[in-house]
C-alpha cells in the first residue's frame, strides 16, 4: 500500500508547531533512526508528572515550561538550560519540563526532518491505568506500508514501571485509542465516558475536547492538552445536539484520516469554529493566549 503523494507531502513538511525555523541548525546532530530519535528526545525532555519517579520535585517556574507550544520555543528553552549541542548527555535538571504532547511533537518533527511522513495524535493510552483511558499523545509515522504509532515518552524506567508487554516504538492500536475511537465507543454505549480522562477530570466533555485536538493535529496544528477553542465545552457541561453531531462527524473522519484527507482539510478550513484561532483559552492559566 502506498501513501497518496498529497498526504505524504502534507505530513512531511515541517510547519507550524513542528517547524524549528532559524533553530534548525541546532538539530544538526539529530539521529535519523527511530531508536536514536527516542533516546535523543528522552535526553532532552522530562515529563512533568513522571518527575517524582525520577526523584525530582518541580517548582512553578519549571512547570510553566509545559506551556511552550512550538518546536522552536522548545529548542530555545533547551539551549538556555544547556548551551552545548543537544546530543550531549544532560542531567535531569538540565532537561526541559514537558508532557506527552511535547514528546510527540518533537518526535514528529524529527521524523519529518529524517524524511518520514509523520503526525502527532491525541487520544487515550490504555496502558497507564487498568481499565482507564488516560489522556495522552503519541506520534504516527509512515513506515512504508502503514502508519505506525510510537510513544517517544516511554523510556526504560517507565516501561519497567508500567510492565509493558509491547515495544513503545510500535504501539498496538488497541493500546492507544485515537480520540475519535474513544468518542464512538462512548456514544454507542460500548464504553463509559467516565473511564476516560486524567487526574480528576473525565467524562464525555473531556473526550470531546481530545477529538477536536486530534482533528487539529491532523491539520498540522498540535495544540497544548489544555488549549480550548471552538466547540469544546466547560467541564461536565452537556453538549447541544448540533455539537454532538459535529463531533460524531469528526470522529468518523479521524478514524481513517487518509481516506478522508480532503474532507478533513476542507472541514478544518470552513467548518464551524474548528480552525485554531489566533487566540485560544489556556484552561490551566485561565487566560486567553496568542498562538
Amino acid at each position: 500500500m502506498a501513501l497518496a503523494p498529497d498526504i505524504a507531502d502534507f505530513y512531511h513538511r515541517p510547519v507550524g508547531m513542528t517547524d524549528p525555523g532559524a533553530l534548525d541548525t541546532v538539530l544538526k546532530d539529530a539521529p535519523g533512526d527511530i531508536p536514536g530519535m527516542a533516546a535523543y528526545i528522552q535526553n532532552l525532555l522530562l515529563h512533568q508528572h513522571w518527575a517524582p519517579v525520577y526523584r525530582r520535585q518541580l517548582g512553578r517556574e519549571r512547570i510553566d515550561e509545559t506551556h511552550t507550544r512550538s518546536l522552536a520555543g522548545m529548542l530555545a528553552l533547551m539551549q538556555r538550560h544547556d548551551g552545548r549541542p543537544l546530543a550531549f548527555v544532560r542531567t535531569l535538571d538540565q532537561r526541559m519540563i514537558g508532557n506527552c504532547r511535547h514528546f510527540s511533537v518533537f518526535g514528529a518533527a524529527l521524523l519529518r526532518r529524517a524524511g518520514f511522513p509523520a503526525r502527532a495524535r491525541c487520544g487515550f493510552a490504555m496502558y497507564f491505568q487498568k481499565d482507564f483511558g488516560v489522556d495522552h499523545w503519541v506520534t504516527e509515522y509512515w513506515n512504508g506500508e502503514a502508519w505506525q504509532m510510537i510513544d517517544f515518552q516511554i523510556d526504560a524506567l517507565q516501561r519497567a514501571q508500567l510492565q509493558l508487554a509491547f515495544d513503545p516504538l510500535d504501539v498496538p492500536r488497541d493500546r492507544f485509542l485515537i480520540a475519535g475511537e474513544a468518542w464512538q465507543r462512548c456514544r454507542t454505549g460500548a464504553a463509559d465516558p467516565a473511564r476516560f480522562g486524567i487526574l480528576d477530570m473525565n467524562g464525555l466533555w473531556f473526550v470531546a475536547g481530545n477529538v477536536v485536538r486530534d482533528f487539529a493535529a491532523l491539520n498540522n496544528r498540535e495544540m497544548l492538552p489544555w488549549d480550548v477553542w471552538g466547540p469544546m465545552t466547560e467541564p461536565g457541561q452537556d453538549m447541544p445536539g448540533d455539537t454532538l453531531a459535529l463531533l460524531d462527524r469528526l470522529a468518523i473522519l479521524c478514524a481513517d484520516p487518509d481516506a478522508h484527507f480532503d474532507a478533513i482539510r476542507d472541514l478544518y478550513e470552513t467548518g464551524p469554529n474548528l480552525k485554531v484561532p489566533p487566540q485560544v483559552f489556556n484552561a490551566l492559566r485561565q487566560s486567553s493566549e496568542t498562538v
